[in-house]
């Protein structure tokens, strides 16, 4: 990456950073605290966003107190998140006039909509994708041979199903509508259902780590009747089990989201698997092999990995 493209990306991504932990904040205090009138009496209600209601105790100095800290912390959140907002929205302007990123843009959408739904802590980036937050981190530019895909690999963490599973459900929506929130055009494939595709030919592969007593199979992604299933992958265990890596990644249209995959030197150990493993596609080995040595470069020459979680 050029000089100028390298401070608009640590400028952009510090943006992003400082909104991150601006939204965590705000969603700590989501609710609200009100005072409710009951035979002659002030007391002081909390409700949370179920409509769940908890009376903290009656008017007095001390719940006053709290009443007036609530507002006024969660009046200042919402301002910080609001001009945070805006920076970032400023930044992703910058991004695209300097031609900062190359990140799909449709990847990115569908990034964007796991954490707007609670979802990313669940899902990993995971395959030739992953790329994209390991350049980043590094500052570089890989060469396109190594990148051109038309499909994403998503690793569902069965471990933290039950959470996944209730989000979706506390949102009526099925991972497919989710997919849907980015790219209206995404349906199942009916010879993959682990598969979704939109009118581009972009395709989401969910795999899954091989099921063992406690997982249950097969597993349909979510409550509603029309889904994705997950399939079962050899090597899923092994980049659970692998540190994590995150990393902001930016599209070619400047727009940013997080990308959660697993650290570098576990997909070094992986591809070179992979590469030489007798049951691999033959067309795909030398890419494997050819992504194990640039990621492998990147960690020697860039230390990427090293502080990434």
């Amino acid at each position: 990456m050029s000089e100028d493209q390298l401070r608009q990306y640590i400028d952009a991504e510090s943006s992003y950073t400082a909104m991150e932990q601006a939204r965590q904040a705000a969603s700590e205090m989501r609710g609200t605290l009100f005072w409710r009138e009951d035979r002659g009496h002030s007391y002081l209600v909390r409700a949370n966003t179920a409509a769940k209601q908890t009376r903290l105790g009656p008017k007095s100095v001390e719940t006053e107190a709290m009443y007036l800290r609530f507002h006024e912390r969660k009046a200042l959140l919402s301002e910080r998140l609001t001009r945070l907002k805006e920076a970032v929205t400023r930044h992703e302007r910058l991004n695209r006039a300097l031609r900062v990123g190359r990140c799909p843009n449709i990847l990115i959408a569908i990034l964007q909509r796991f954490e707007q739904y609670g979802l990313s802590p669940h899902l990993l980036t995971v395959g030739t994708h992953a790329l994209y937050a390991y350049e980043a981190a590094a500052g570089v530019r890989i060469a396109p041979q190594a990148l051109a895909t038309q499909d994403v690999d998503v690793l569902f963490d069965t471990r933290k199903r039950i959470t996944f599973f209730s989000r979706l459900q506390e949102a009526d929506l099925s991972f497919l509508d989710v997919l849907r929130k980015a790219d209206k055009t995404f349906e199942v494939r009916d010879d993959q259902l682990q598969t979704a595709v939109n009118a581009h030919g972009f395709e989401v592969d969910v795999i899954r780590r091989e099921a063992g007593d406690v997982d249950p199979h097969p597993l349909r992604m979510s409550h509603k009747d029309v889904d994705l299933w997950a399939v079962q992958v050899s090597s899923g265990s092994r980049m659970l089990g692998a540190k994590r890596f995150s990393q902001v990644v930016v599209a070619s249209n400047g727009t940013m989201a997080r990308m959660h995959t697993f650290a570098p030197d576990a997909f070094i150990k992986i591809k070179r698997a992979l590469s030489t493993s007798r049951s691999r596609d033959p067309l795909k080995k030398p890419k494997d092999a050819l992504q194990a040595n640039i990621v492998d470069e990147l960690v020697r020459e860039f230390l990427i990995g090293a502080s990434g979680s």
